[in-house]
């Protein structure tokens, strides 16, 4: 069954290893399923619900986009662009707001979460943005959405915004619900240095993650000084939930290799972390290391790059406008 795919990623700069594994492989995997129809996008939108830099942000959209293509986006199958460039989105965000209901949005958790005790100094665009995610989503009529758990009540909104919609103006299935399409397996790489903490740019060590663009040097000094524990590696899953850091170096090695867990505790039982950290080290360059050198490869180009997104964004408003279109005469608009 044909599926229509959207996602966006944020262009928060040093992309790591925990956002390929959660996220890029999958959308590469998704790309390449027979009569799939992808849409990804660099979401510079939701990026400035926090305080941007704006030269940093114009750079860390580059780079997004760079390791989208260098990780195996095919900008020729899947459209790409930056959200900023197609003016349906804010359009049909403020739309949808009047459709959203405050309730909805007091039950968020991740904006709880975000703006911790000083929600008072919070942007109304950190508290809202959920509304902007459900107009990118449904601007391109997409029936699913990767999503990890942390984004799935998002995804709810978003239905329940789609049905309002749909019954308020009497418009049967005009906005489609969409379904979460939810990594089973690996969605969440943690800390290196930390197993109980997810994979973050945000983290002061560099020691914590493995950015996308780091050298082969870099990434055997990490896996080197990855955290572990004293004892062997366990012979069963079980054993794993009490181990987190061995169950993190464990399911990076399975998913680089695309192998079951079970297979990789198989191939590694009763082996001490330095003989398993040195195959670990070795896949994981052998992995990133093309795309990182692909990565600064097209930074150099930053024409390629921005004609890449160009196109995209012709493409996607070409999609977008008439959705709003539609949308305006529905509400009745002239």
């Amino acid at each position: 069954m044909s599926k229509k795919i959207f996602s966006g990623v944020q262009p928060t700069g040093n992309l790591h290893l925990g956002n390929y594994i959660g996220a890029i492989k999958n959308f590469v995997n998704l790309q390449n399923e027979p009569d799939n129809s992808c849409i990804y996008c660099v979401v510079d939108l939701h990026a400035i619900t926090v305080k941007q830099n704006p030269s940093e942000l114009k750079k860390n959209i580059r780079e997004t986009t760079a390791a989208f293509i260098a990780s195996g986006l095919d900008y020729k199958k899947s459209i790409i662009f930056n959200q900023s460039l197609v003016p349906a989105h804010s359009e049909g965000s403020w739309i949808l707001s009047c459709v959203a209901r405050m309730g909805w949005l007091n039950r968020m958790t991740q904006f709880k979460e975000k703006a911790g005790k000083d929600k008072e100094k919070a942007s109304v665009g950190l508290y809202i943005y959920p509304i902007l995610m459900a107009a990118d989503i449904l601007l391109y009529d997409a029936t699913h959405v990767p999503v990890g758990q942390d984004q799935r009540q998002h995804l709810e909104l978003s239905r329940d915004i789609a049905n309002k919609f749909n019954l308020d103006f009497n418009s049967p299935n005009f906005l489609v619900a969409p379904e979460p399409l939810i990594q089973k397996n690996f969605a969440r790489i943690m800390s290196l240095k930390d197993g109980s903490k997810k994979m973050s740019k945000s983290d002061p060590s560099e020691f914590s993650r493995i950015n996308l663009n780091d050298t082969s040097d870099q990434i055997i000094t990490k896996i080197k000084k990855a955290k572990t524990d004293n004892d062997p590696l366990p012979d069963n899953e079980n054993e794993l939930s009490k181990r987190l850091e061995a169950q993190n170096l464990l399911g990076i090695y399975s998913s680089l290799s695309d192998q079951t867990l079970k297979n990789t505790i198989s191939e590694f039982s009763g082996k001490n972390f330095s003989a398993f950290k040195e195959k670990l080290a070795n896949l994981v360059v052998d992995k990133i290391s093309p795309i990182s050198s692909e990565i600064n490869k097209l930074l150099k180009d930053e024409n390629f790059i921005d004609k890449i997104l160009n196109d995209g964004a012709e493409k996607a408003n070409e999609i977008a406008s008439k959705k709003i279109k539609d949308l305006k005469k529905i509400i009745g608009f002239k």
